[in-house]
């Protein structure tokens, strides 16, 4: 692999496009391939041997197109493929998403956390894992939200509906004492305005994109794969092409060189 191979990353949707935005802004030098399977979105409602076969299968044409990293921009696919991925690719660098619960324990004042996340994320072991790690001596309220990552594809950020879901979830971990809320899908950040003004100023939202940027330039970094001149890019494939799509990439501020649709083919994805 080279310095100047692209970063692959890729997410059930539109939602991992938060996370690219956050490695645009850090490594402007970098080319990002980003692909959204959003024909079989959301994975948040499938089980985790399905998800699992969607990720190895985008893996695989990543691969293809000579990425030199991978970055699983998705919570709920980083719980259900990320440990076997490695395992499969023992020598390839992977970026997996974790719900940031460490942050959020360690600046809680009321030791109450909120999680927010798709069902599947949270019957995964890398959940059970990160609450072991770092949830000592705090509550973490776990919350799975079903429907939002839908009202995020089609555009719905901040409509009656979309508020009055959220305010369902909520509302009742505010009346619990919760001071910190971790966002973990990579779709939800693109409803953040909106959760913050349900919370209120009391409450951290805690977006993890950042770090996970920080962790893409360090890993980059420690192999002698960073890019250091040019440009940069960035590719964006689906495998459903949706309206909302330009309206996201201009929401984060992003520019995408090429937005291709691309079909599911026996199990197997070719990129262009």
């Amino acid at each position: 692999m080279v310095a100047r191979a692209p970063i692959g990353i890729f997410d059930s949707g539109i939602g991992g496009l938060t996370v690219a935005s956050s490695i645009r802004q850090a490594l402007p030098a970098e080319r990002l391939l980003y692909f959204g399977d959003t024909a079989h979105i959301p994975y948040g409602d499938r089980s985790l041997r399905e998800v699992r076969a969607f990720s190895a299968a985008i893996v695989r044409a990543l691969m293809a197109k000579g990425c030199k990293m991978i970055v699983i921009a998705c919570n709920t696919a980083s719980a259900a493929a990320l440990k076997e991925v490695r395992e499969a690719w023992p020598r390839y660098p992977f970026i997996g998403m974790e719900p940031a619960v460490k942050p959020a324990a360690e600046r809680s004042r009321s030791n109450v956390v909120g999680v927010i996340a798709t069902q599947a994320t949270f019957q995964g072991e890398l959940f059970a894992s990160v609450l072991e790690r770092f949830a000592q001596g705090v509550r973490v309220l776990a919350q799975p939200c079903p429907g939002l990552v839908g009202a995020i594809e089609t555009g719905d950020l901040d409509t009656p509906g979309t508020e009055a879901m959220l305010r369902g979830w909520l509302e009742p971990m505010l009346a619990q004492g919760m001071d910190e809320l971790v966002l973990a899908c990579t779709h939800y950040p693109l409803v953040r305005p909106l959760i913050e003004r349900i919370c209120g100023p009391g409450v951290e939202v805690i977006d993890p994109a950042p770090a996970v940027a920080r962790r893409v330039a360090h890993v980059l970094g420690e192999r002698g794969l960073l890019a250091t001149d040019g440009t940069g890019g960035l590719q964006v494939s689906v495998s459903h092409l949706t309206p909302e799509l330009p309206n996201v990439l201009r929401r984060l501020g992003l520019q995408a060189e090429t937005i291709a649709e691309v079909e599911w083919r026996g199990g197997a994805l070719v990129l262009p």
